[in-house]
């Protein structure tokens, strides 16, 4: 698999991961799914009830996909590992998310409870991937408590203002040592690419695609934004400068 994205022993295509918030219908999910070309999805534990097909969010998201349940809702490290347990006893597999969050107006993670989290996951054999606040030394912390990559977030969540954290992501990329999967916050493609440009490893984002007036055309956007993000990069962009320099000559012509 060319250019894959290696994590927990999973190659992955694509390197948009989506969530299954706030769309009109769950129905929609797998359409959202095929458009977008999403190999993980972001799943609540909460929202997922066996006894409701309608209602249980896993009916709607085909086999091939690898889940990523969340500890959302978990206000410590202790609940985030309860949360995290139940979904793997749950058949979900043994991805997470970690998401600790005492903050109830701009839910910003709680590092520290996140990196306590990790570290006991990690150590139960989860692939853990911590949603978190841009901040390089939680970063190294986490990486070394067995994070299999990080996620900091671009804007506070459910915003769509974009990568308002973005000279701090850049940080975190130059020197975490480990992928960063930029999460929360980014609303247009653009944004999404921008990340990809960044040398970003991937980007998750639910809310710009929910609650987009065509979620089905905005998961293609995406999807197309992330592939010429990441192609950027890899083609190394160019230098920027101050000062003006032609991309021809302005002389020389004249003087035969």
């Amino acid at each position: 698999m060319q250019d894959a994205l290696h994590i927990g022993g999973k190659a992955l295509s694509s390197r948009l991961f989506i969530g299954t918030g706030k769309y009109s219908r769950n129905t929609l999910i797998p359409e959202v799914i095929a458009r977008s070309g999403s190999e993980v999805i972001t799943v609540a534990l909460r929202r997922v009830d066996p006894s409701s097909r309608e209602e249980n969010i896993l009916s709607h998201i085909p086999q091939q996909m690898t889940l990523l349940p969340n500890t959302s809702g978990a206000r410590t490290a202790e609940e985030a590992v309860r949360i995290a347990r139940l979904a793997r006893a749950a058949g979900m597999g043994n991805w997470v998310k970690i998401e600790v969050i005492n903050d109830q107006r701009y839910l910003l993670p709680d590092n520290l409870e996140t990196i306590r989290a990790t570290e006991i996951l990690a150590a139960e054999g989860f692939v853990v991937l911590p949603y978190m606040s841009p901040d390089l030394s939680a970063a190294l912390r986490l990486r070394d408590a067995g994070a299999a990559a990080v996620m900091p977030l671009g804007a506070p969540i459910g915003s769509n203002r974009g990568l308002r954290t973005k000279e701090l992501i850049g940080i975190l990329i130059e020197e975490a040592g480990l992928p960063v999967i930029v999460d929360a916050g980014i609303g247009r493609p653009s944004e999404a690419a921008e990340a990809m440009e960044m040398g970003a490893a991937a980007v998750l984002l639910n809310t710009a695609i929910a609650t987009a007036r065509d979620p089905l055309g905005m998961a293609e956007a995406f999807r197309g934004a992330v592939a010429a993000g990441r192609q950027a990069y890899l083609a190394g962009l160019g230098p920027v400068q101050q000062e003006a320099e032609a991309s021809s000559p302005l002389t020389g012509f004249l003087n035969v």
